[in-house]
């Protein structure tokens, strides 16, 4: 599933979540990250308040954080996007609270799900875990680790087993 996240509006609504706190915007992202992990849906969540030099898009895997301009909104930059996505907008699901952009969401036939729904939704994905039988590859490589990897790539690929 693709979602359009209307940030601010979402971290008020995640336990252990602030906007008070000075990264706030980036612990969403980071929970973000981890709960699309095994979807093959992308997911662009939008902040606005953004300095100039701060302002733009930045990818983090399938999730894009999109830092809105303090001239303009998050609610701005969510409508303008469901008009450029067109037709292609009922593929994706807008997270928010906030009855106006519930509105241009609904108009433009794309799905509509509650902050409050979706942070249950992220915490329970969350704690479930990693998808599938596969375990966490959050561990780093060793230094051993790294220096076979780097004569493997040297040889061209080529173990020595």
């Amino acid at each position: 599933m693709n979602y359009i996240i209307d940030g601010h509006n979402l971290i008020a609504k995640i336990p252990g979540l602030d906007l008070s706190m000075p990264d706030d915007e980036q612990r969403l992202i980071e929970l973000l990250v981890h709960f699309s992990q095994g979807s093959r849906g992308r997911i662009e969540v939008y902040f606005d308040g953004a300095l100039p030099g701060q302002a733009g898009k930045r990818p983090y895997g399938r999730v894009q954080a999109h830092f809105v301009l303090h001239s303009s909104t998050a609610d701005q930059a969510i409508r303008l996007r469901l008009q450029a996505l067109g037709r292609a907008s009922k593929n994706w699901t807008v997270v928010t609270s906030d009855r106006a952009i519930q509105v241009a969401a609904h108009e433009a036939q794309a799905q509509v799900m509650l902050s409050e729904d979706f942070a249950r939704q992220l915490q329970a994905a969350l704690r479930a875990g990693p998808v599938g039988n596969e375990p966490a590859s959050d561990k780093p490589l060793s230094e051993a680790e790294v220096r076979e990897w780097l004569e493997i790539f040297k040889r061209g690929g080529k173990s020595q087993q």
